[in-house]
């Protein structure tokens, strides 16, 4: 597999730079707020992630965005022989390699710094592909996903875990005053980078959810599309696959 990826040529590159340096200040600091922002729910949702793709016996995983690591590492109790963990931030990578090598699973997963929109693979690559709270920062959705499904094996699973917003109420009213004041308050008082909290708040409130999000795939080209909504709907998981 190859070490780095082609040199980004679209036109949102400064937003991708944008966004690279947001997430490479906030690095040291992820895991925690995470925890932090999630009360620790955050961590079964993944191992809801790790139990679908389990199911299918991959022989490799590509996990996008991966940020420190956390979906990476956890997918080692599959029968994956080989994981590759992406992602567009040097500075996440590098948390998560020392995470990776202090749990000598430097052997099974490997952290590459590349772009979900131009993914240095070949066509029908990966037998699994996870996308844990990242498909929101795709700059273009469409193009990121149509990546995706290129390098997806036939047959292979494609399961991505997201944020999304609850349609009941209360949950509704009380999912919009945390994200509106308590999330970016967190952000303000802990982290390096206040703006990245409402960054990170702002775009989970106007990301496509549900159905809409599971047309998108549709169109896209995935097939056996279905969601799953986690605790009263504040964040979702999606399957999909290719034929």
């Amino acid at each position: 597999m190859p070490n780095n990826v082609k040199p980004y040529k679209n036109s949102e590159l400064d937003k991708k730079e944008q966004v690279t340096k947001m997430f490479d200040t906030i690095s040291e600091e992820y895991d925690g707020l995470n925890r932090v922002i999630s009360f620790g729910i955050d961590i079964k949702w993944r191992n809801k992630v790790v139990k679908l793709v389990a199911e299918t016996n991959p022989e490799n995983i590509l996990d996008i965005a991966t940020g420190t690591g956390d979906l990476a590492i956890s997918l080692t109790e599959t029968s994956a022989k080989e994981i590759i963990g992406l992602d567009i931030s040097d500075g996440m990578l590098e948390v998560g390699r020392k995470k990776i090598k202090s749990k000598s699973l430097d052997g099974i997963i490997q952290m590459l710094i590349g772009d979900s929109e131009d993914l240095p693979f070949a066509d029908n690559s990966f037998d699994a592909i996870t996308v844990a709270f990242g498909v929101r920062n795709f700059m273009n959705l469409e193009k990121g996903l149509s990546e995706i499904l290129r390098v997806l094996k036939p047959n292979g699973i494609f399961v991505i875990l997201e944020t999304s917003v609850p349609t009941k109420t209360p949950y509704k009213q009380g999912y919009k005053l945390y994200s509106k004041f308590i999330l970016p308050t967190i952000g303000k008082v802990f982290s390096k980078d206040r703006s990245a909290y409402k960054y990170l708040s702002e775009s989970a409130s106007v990301f496509p959810f549900g159905e809409e999000l599971n047309n998108i795939l549709r169109q896209t080209g995935f097939i056996n599309v279905k969601d799953k909504p986690q605790t009263f709907g504040v964040a979702t998981i999606y399957t999909a696959s290719k034929a």
